[in-house]
């Protein structure tokens, strides 16, 4: 049964509004693979999620405008607010190489989700509601620096803005990320009409204004829980609530340490939000650096809309969901759709030569292809990271079909390719798939450097726009009424980065590799994939060279029992041990 709050806070019918913006995608293309792994598609895949599920409607989504540099010198400096049009300095915050930065675009990021903050607090306050931001909480910033991937401190700038606007109650900053909230405690420590409360799993010193309580690593969710509920019972009576709903508090988190499940986050949501019920509240996703980041925040989405503990299906893939969904809104037409067997099909089986416009696997057209990358929102994240002029050429490479995305470095003015895409129909075991035999996602403004080092097979770093890409394919081979999506991996990181969808074809193939993946968890992806292509890795004390079968990924996989039986026998009898060197 709902708190009383609670209850009439529901009963008014109010719905949940959210701030959210696709440009609250980081246009920072080796952002995800640098340390911190970070997850750009998390607020992304946490809206699709909320309005699949019919939480929210589309209506309830609103799009924030940028803080205005008047709003962000309320609390920053000058000085550091000029240094933020600084390659060097935005590569440092968010721990890339500068060669990947774009910073009017990065600065866009920033700038729209603090709009989002400072918006979302205003309609909080004007609708005594509870509001989500689905990009915010940069508790690490300062007012002469950022730090920890927080550029400025929207929630600080949030408070002068509404205290410019005339509201004078306290205010409460409830931070639930896993780290100390040491950029909150430099700009709104001293403000005696704000409380500042924190639970982390580190201590960085004292923090002044902060009450702050510290859990040990791994304390999971009762130790957590009753932490919480110490923490609220000392928190004042307050007009308006900040809560900084981290998601680094999961377990597994590259970051974060406190070891919570699924379950006890939206447990402590939901308690959160039966303290604060009746208050105006804006609610902010601050950290979160696992796959699963994305459901903590929509969790945060169905406590607040719904007062919901119900989960999110572990199988539910927002990215996959979206684009079909969007597949499903293109038409034939739109992509230059061609018989599946077109008359340059016959005329090059029978030795003459390819006639007609050209299309990739006898169906699209450039400017389909174009089309279709525009409406799954690919350009538009090129376009952000620096590059214009985007446009499509088909030709061949071959024997395979070949397309290009072609544009121009905004920056320099020379012409660049950035998508490279070899492909035809190919019978491979038992099935007729959209064979791969060449994919090149290339982002030539930037560089290998330590934070981003260079693969085996790689010549210039990735648009990071890989799993965008997969989709794609898959997308493809359902059209043209295929199986599914075949290729190659040369290397052993190419094989790992699908080994969630695809496998290969050979049973006892399939075995080695998983193997070798399970073998090698206590390394990461670039020692492990050095070691297999320099000859270091071992297989049941022998030399192991990386073999380069054929990997499917079926549309429909078929279900052979002894085909599992079959790759288990191969997995539990290898091993693999790294070569010690002398």
């Amino acid at each position: 049964m709902l708190p009383q709050g609670l209850r009439r806070w529901f009963d008014r019918g109010a719905r949940l509004k959210v701030f959210y913006d696709e440009a609250y995608r980081l246009p920072l293309s080796g952002v995800e693979s640098g340390p911190a792994h970070l997850e750009t598609r998390r607020a992304d895949d946490a809206i699709h999620y909320l309005l699949a599920s019919e939480i929210i409607a589309a209506s309830d989504v609103i799009t924030p405008q940028p803080a205005s540099y008047a709003d962000l010198g309320r609390v920053h400096t000058d000085e550091y607010l000029e240094s933020l049009q600084k390659v060097e300095t935005i590569a440092h915050l968010f721990a890339v190489d500068p060669s990947d930065v774009y910073v009017d675009e990065v600065l866009r990021t920033v700038r729209l989700a603090t709009g989002g903050t400072i918006q979302g607090a205003r309609h909080a306050i004007e609708h005594t509601s509870a509001v989500l931001n689905t990009l915010g909480g940069f508790h690490h910033a300062a007012p002469s620096r950022g730090a920890g991937f927080c550029a400025v401190h929207d929630v600080a700038v949030a408070i002068a803005v509404l205290r410019s606007d005339g509201f004078t109650g306290r205010i409460a900053v409830l931070d639930l990320d896993c780290h100390p909230p040491d950029g909150t405690a430099a700009c709104l420590g001293r403000d005696a009409s704000v409380w500042l409360g924190s639970i982390s799993g580190t201590s960085w010193g004292p923090l002044e204004g902060v009450d702050e309580v510290q859990l040990p690593e791994g304390s999971g969710d009762d130790v957590y829980l009753e932490a919480l509920e110490k923490l609220l019972s000392r928190a004042p009576k307050v007009d308006f609530a900040f809560v900084l709903a981290g998601g680094d508090v999961l377990a597994g988190d590259r970051l974060g340490t406190l070891g919570l499940s699924l379950s006890g986050v939206r447990r402590r949501d939901l308690r959160v939000l039966e303290h604060f019920a009746e208050l105006p509240q804006l609610w902010l996703p601050a950290g979160g650096y696992t796959s699963h980041a994305w459901k903590v925040l929509a969790g945060s989405g169905l406590v607040l809309a719904k007062h919901s503990d119900e989960p999110i299906p572990s199988d539910f893939d927002p990215l996959a969901a979206r684009m079909k969904g969007i597949a499903r809104s293109i038409k034939p037409e739109n992509l230059g759709s061609a018989p599946l067997l077109s008359e340059a099909d016959v005329a090059e089986a029978l030795g003459l030569p390819r006639s007609g416009p050209a299309r990739l696997v006898s169906y699209y057209t450039p400017e389909g292809l174009e089309f279709a990358l525009e409406k799954y929102r690919v350009l538009p994240l090129v376009r952000r990271l620096g590059f214009e002029n985007l446009h499509v050429v088909i030709d061949r490479a071959g024997a395979y079909d070949r397309a290009r995305l072609l544009g121009r470095d905004s920056t320099t003015g020379g012409n660049v390719v950035l998508v490279e895409l070899e492909v035809e129909r190919r019978r491979v075991g038992d099935g007729t798939f959209l064979f791969v035999n060449w994919l090149s996602l290339r982002n030539p403004r930037a560089r290998f450097s330590g934070v981003r080092p260079q693969l085996p097979g790689q010549e210039v770093p990735g648009l990071g726009l890989a799993k965008e890409m997969t989709h794609l394919l898959t997308l493809m081979a359902h059209r043209l009424l295929l199986d599914g999506v075949a290729f190659r991996p040369s290397w052993f990181h190419m094989a790992w980065a699908a080994r969630q969808s695809a496998r290969f074809v050979n049973s006892a193939r399939q075995g080695r590799f998983e193997a070798l993946c399970r073998d090698v968890r206590g390394i990461s992806l670039l020692e492990a994939t050095r070691a297999v292509a320099e000859g270091r890795m071992l297989l049941n004390g022998q030399p192991y060279a990386w073999e380069a079968d054929e990997m499917v990924r079926w549309l429909h996989p078929p279900d052979d029992e002894a085909d599992k039986a079959a790759i288990a026998e191969v997995r539990e009898s290898s091993h693999f041990t790294l070569k010690q060197v002398s």
